[in-house]
């Protein structure tokens, strides 16, 4: 979370909760409608505790200003409460079955709101019930007009940006409404990958889609058959194995996929659905600009780009990047053998420098 933030809460949170009062009451009794019995869900950013009775039991308040969770603890005496961080939660995978979140994710810089959502699709079982709401609009920065308090970061989202985002964390939207000044998401923690992206970004990878044995591990290629990460390790474009959060934070590699929906095999995919995949993927390029991206699978980019393409570079670009496409690095590929695949990717990496 962004520390200066964290800290105004810390020493004027108690004067700013005593002057809000509920306003999403319904919303969060709708939320807690959503979330199967029993379940726990989570109040993300549960601030001085304004919904956390609202959105059922069992729950867990979690906020980064132990002055808010005091405040929290007078309202909830029989809520779990955690001082942490959205973008570092600290929740085993798959231990949530749902997650709400008023006005908390804004206070996470734009780049780094992928990465906060994979953590949060990380944390929660499959089929779970999400409802976020931020600010509407194109704001970023500690200097917003509106803010009461001053001081605070505000990150706000266009609609469009918002939903793209979501869909990448592996999330199945499904309203997103604006009303005023807040756009708000209601969506649904589906079976697939989330993307694992940010700044400066040397290499996107972009799978076609993921395996249900990958979605079902978390992590990306993961069936012990695919030769992605040994290729990856031995191209030196990772030190780590199937840990695609390091890959990102301590190489610059990202992942994501064309198609969020995950299968048995690519082949259950549509042209349609790559197209518009290919689509999202230019968008992305667009906002974050890695140096370059990797395609891993031909079929995609031939049935969504270019029919004839071949391995290699490619003369299109997508969101202004250069592209290169490989080869799958499935086991079932035996036309393409490992040391190729390590040398798609290192000359992957050097189009990219």
């Amino acid at each position: 979370m962004h520390k200066a933030t964290v800290d105004v809460y810390e020493t004027r949170g108690a004067d700013w909760a005593a002057r809000r009062r509920p306003v999403r009451s319904d919303h969060a009794r709708a939320f807690s409608k959503r979330v199967v019995p029993g379940g726990l869900r989570v109040d993300l950013g549960c601030g001085a505790g304004r919904y956390i009775c609202e959105v059922g039991q069992p729950v867990i308040g979690i906020d980064a200003a132990r002055t808010m969770l005091d405040q929290c603890r007078e309202v909830a005496p029989t809520a779990s409460l955690v001082q942490g961080d959205l973008e570092a939660l600290p929740f085993k995978s798959r231990s949530l079955s749902g997650g709400w979140a008023n006005m908390s994710y804004l206070h996470v810089p734009a780049v780094r709101l992928p990465l906060a959502l994979a953590e949060l699709h990380r944390s929660l079982v499959e089929g779970a019930p999400i409802d976020l709401q931020v600010l509407v609009g194109d704001y970023e920065g500690d200097a917003l007009p509106s803010d009461d308090v001053g001081g605070r970061f505000f990150c706000a989202w266009e609609p469009e940006r918002f939903r793209d985002v979501l869909t990448g964390a592996g999330f199945e939207v499904e309203t997103m409404e604006v009303d005023r000044e807040v756009v708000r998401a209601r969506a649904l923690r589906i079976r697939t990958l989330p993307d694992y992206v940010g700044p400066r970004m040397k290499l996107l990878v972009v799978g076609l889609n993921p395996s249900l044995f990958a979605a079902g591990a978390g992590v990306g290629y993961a069936r012990p058959g695919n030769r992605f990460w040994p290729a990856a390790l031995g191209a030196r474009l990772v030190t780590r194995d199937r840990d695609p959060r390091h890959a990102l934070e301590a190489h610059g590699i990202g992942m994501t996929d064309l198609v969020k929906r995950a299968t048995t095999s690519a082949s259950e995919i549509a042209a349609d659905e790559y197209r518009h995949g290919i689509e999202r993927i230019e968008r992305l390029a667009n906002w974050l600009k890695p140096k370059a991206l990797c395609m891993v699978g031909l079929s995609g980019w031939r049935a969504a780009v270019d029919s004839r393409a071949k391995a290699g570079a490619q003369p299109e670009r997508l969101g202004g990047r250069p592209v290169y496409v490989m080869p799958s690095t499935s086991g079932a590929n035996a036309r393409t053998s490992a040391s190729e695949l390590v040398e798609h990717l290192i000359a992957a990496a050097q189009l990219a420098s």
